[in-house]
C-alpha cells in the first residue's frame, strides 16, 4: 500500500537541494549515486548529465522500484518537475536531493585540472555541462589563456592561483556554440588579444601571421606558436606548445573532427579541414598531446584527469584520420546534424555585432555543443 505523507506546510521542501558543483564531485563515485532525470525522453536525448537515468516525472510513481539504493539526485530543466518527483519519492519513503537550478545550473558549473609539460603548466578549465574546454598555459611568471569562457573570473582565478600575469588571450576560432570571454578578458587584464583576421570579427584586434610565436618569459622561456588550420571556420587556428601539445580548437576532437558546414560551404570547408589535418597536425610526432576546445557528452570526465589524448591514440581510433581526401570530404560534408542552439545569435555576439545584454547573450548557451562531425 502506498504511503501517504502529511500535506507540506507553505514553503516547506520535501527534499534537500544540491548545488551543481557538489554534484560534479559526486560523479566520480557513480556506484553510490543515482541521478534521476525526470524530463521528457526527447529532452533527455538532447542533453543529459553523464550516468543519469531517465524516468519522466509522470512515470516516477509507477517506476520507483527501478531506482537503486544510495544517494538519489533528481534533475529537470530548472527545478519544478524535480520537486514534484521528489514529493512522489518521499511518498514512497525514499529520500532524494533536487539539483538546484536543474540543467540550466549544470550547464554553468566548472572545474579545472593541471598538467606539467616541461617548463610549462597547462591548466584545463572545464565546463562539463557543455563539454567546453579552455586553457591557461603558463610558465614561471606569465600565461596565455586559450578559448576563455565568458565567465572571465574563472581564467583570472587560475592565473592568480599560479602567480601568473595574463599577457595574451586567444580564441582558436569564431565560436558558434558558446559565448567567448576573450575580448572581455583582454579588456579587463590589458592582455594582448589574438584572433585570426580570417574570421569575420567586427572589432579591431591585432592580426597574427601563420607561425608567429608567443614567448612566455621568466626563469624558463616557453614558446607558444600558432598555425592556421582552416576548415571548421576560415580562421581556425591551432596553438603549439613547445612541440609537446597542440590546442586544436574545433579542428580535431577526441571523438571526431570539427564540422565544416556551419559556413554553409560544407564540401569546400571539408577540403580545407582535410588539408589542415594532414599538412599541419597528423605529420607531427605521435606522442604530442591533443587538447581540443570541446568533448562530447560521452566523454568520461574525472576530477583529476585532463581531457586529452596523444595524436597516436587518435590516429588509432578515429577512422576519419585515415580516409583519402575524397572519402573524407564526402563523409564530413554529408553528416548533417542539428546546429548548435541559437548559433547565429551566439556567432553575432562573438563577432561583436550583438545588441543583446550580457544576461540575454549568456542565456542562449544552454544545451550541448554540436561542433563535431558525428563519428558514426
Amino acid at each position: 500500500m502506498k504511503l501517504i505523507r502529511e500535506p507540506l506546510l507553505k514553503g516547506e521542501r520535501v527534499a534537500s537541494e544540491i548545488e551543481a558543483s557538489a554534484l560534479l564531485r559526486l560523479l566520480d563515485e557513480p556506484e553510490t549515486l543515482h541521478v534521476i532525470d525526470v524530463r521528457s525522453q526527447e529532452e533527455f536525448a538532447e542533453w543529459s548529465i553523464p550516468g543519469a537515468f531517465n524516468i519522466p516525472v509522470e512515470e516516477i510513481d509507477a517506476r520507483v522500484n527501478e531506482i537503486g539504493s544510495g544517494l538519489v539526485v533528481v534533475v529537470c530543466a530548472a527545478g519544478p518537475r524535480a520537486e514534484r518527483a521528489a514529493q512522489i519519492l518521499a511518498d514512497h519513503q525514499m529520500d532524494s536531493s533536487v539539483l538546484r537550478g536543474g540543467m540550466a545550473a549544470w550547464g554553468e558549473v566548472y572545474d579545472d585540472v593541471a598538467l606539467k609539460l616541461g617548463n610549462a603548466t597547462v591548466v584545463q578549465v572545464r565546463r562539463r555541462g557543455k563539454g567546453c574546454l579552455s586553457y591557461v598555459v603558463g610558465g614561471s611568471q606569465s600565461c596565455v589563456v586559450i578559448d576563455p569562457p565568458v565567465e572571465i573570473e574563472r581564467s583570472i582565478a587560475v592565473a592568480k592561483a599560479y602567480g601568473w600575469k595574463i599577457t595574451h588571450v586567444a580564441d582558436t576560432h569564431l565560436h558558434a556554440d558558446h559565448v567567448s570571454g576573450a575580448r572581455l578578458l583582454s579588456e579587463t587584464t590589458g592582455a594582448q588579444l589574438l584572433m585570426s583576421h580570417l574570421d569575420a570579427y567586427l572589432f579591431s584586434h591585432p592580426s597574427f601571421e601563420n607561425g608567429d610565436v608567443i614567448t612566455l618569459g621568466g626563469d624558463s622561456e616557453i614558446q607558444v606558436s600558432h598555425i592556421a588550420t582552416p576548415g571548421h571556420t576560415s580562421g581556425s587556428t591551432t596553438f603549439v606548445l613547445d612541440d609537446t601539445a597542440l590546442f586544436t580548437g574545433d579542428t580535431l576532437f577526441l571523438e571526431s573532427v570539427g564540422r565544416p558546414d556551419l559556413a554553409d560551404k560544407a564540401e569546400e570547408f571539408a577540403g580545407y579541414l582535410f588539408d589542415s589535418l594532414h599538412q599541419e597536425i597528423l605529420k607531427r610526432d605521435d606522442s604530442i598531446l591533443i587538447f581540443p576546445a570541446h568533448v562530447g557528452q560521452a566523454h568520461p570526465f574525472r576530477t583529476d584527469e585532463l581531457a586529452c589524448a596523444t595524436l597516436g591514440e587518435l590516429k588509432g581510433r578515429l577512422e576519419a584520420l585515415s580516409m583519402s581526401r575524397h572519402e573524407f570530404v564526402a563523409w564530413a560534408s554529408s553528416q548533417a546534424s542539428p546546429r548548435p542552439p541559437n548559433y547565429e545569435a551566439i556567432v553575432e555576439a562573438n563577432r561583436g555585432g550583438s545588441s543583446l545584454s550580457f544576461e540575454e547573450i549568456t542565456s542562449l548557451e544552454a544545451g550541448p555543443n554540436r561542433c563535431a562531425v558525428s563519428p558514426s
